[in-house]
């Protein structure tokens, strides 16, 4: 619920907090498997919620690199020790949160060329580490969309990352029989997080939140850090 919640309102995803939480009670192949699950559910409630428009343009400059390369970084990442993709997974939360945190005014020029390697980046890394919301989000940001576009735009690229990515992490024996009761308890966790963070979005600004999230997403790091380090 509060990886859904900072997600939709911070405009990362909530998979950028949801796989360091979840790792603390799955193995990190699972947490890949679920979290692409729960995130297809995720992506049609933002979708339902913000659907005042969308840019067509972008989910094909994104969108399309995005996709090609989630199915790469997925195929990879049966290559990789699960606690060396948890360190990964921990340092790019904490150089993100730090990068964002320290260049606030740094932006993207809205560039065909900018827009194919954000999506090719975000993709690439959605697949190995489970989340690659940020990438994305500052690749969407640099073209100054309303806010419901912004979303709207993320979580129809996002739903396309997930539903490629599930059929290979599937392929790959990341989803559990076992594990698959909890896809209808998330489903109802996205539909009210999403809910909960819209309802935030229409009393606080988005920059006065995106700091609170992004320090969250930095603890969130060290504390994925440490763990690893003291198992």
């Amino acid at each position: 619920m509060l990886a859904e919640i900072l997600g939709t309102v911070g405009g990362f995803g909530s998979s950028l907090f949801f796989v360091p939480i979840a790792s603390y009670f799955l193995d990190f192949h699972s947490v890949l498997g679920i979290t692409a699950l729960f995130h297809v559910s995720s992506n049609l409630t933002k979708i339902a919620f913000f659907r005042k428009g969308f840019d067509k343009k972008l989910l094909l400059t994104i969108g399309v690199p995005a996709v090609v390369f989630v199915i790469v970084g997925a195929f990879i990442s049966k290559y990789i020790d699960s606690e060396t993709l948890e360190m990964a997974l921990a340092g790019f939360l904490i150089v993100t949160s730090l990068f964002f945190l320290f260049f606030k005014n740094f932006s993207i020029q809205p560039t065909v060329s900018n827009s194919l390697l954000g999506g090719t980046l975000s993709g690439l890394i959605a697949g190995l580490l489970g989340t690659g919301g940020a990438i994305r989000g500052m690749t969407l940001a640099a073209y100054n969309l309303k806010m419901e576009v912004f979303i709207a735009t993320s979580a129809i690229i996002d739903l396309a990352i997930d539903s490629s990515r599930s059929f290979v992490y599937t392929y790959n024996g990341y989803v559990h029989q076992h594990d698959l009761y909890l896809i209808p308890i998330l489903l109802v966790v996205s539909i009210i997080g999403t809910y909960i963070g819209k309802k935030i979005l229409e009393r606080i600004s988005e920059e006065q939140f995106k700091s609170i999230v992004l320090i969250l997403i930095l603890i969130t790091g060290i504390v994925t850090l440490s763990k690893v380090i003291w198992n």
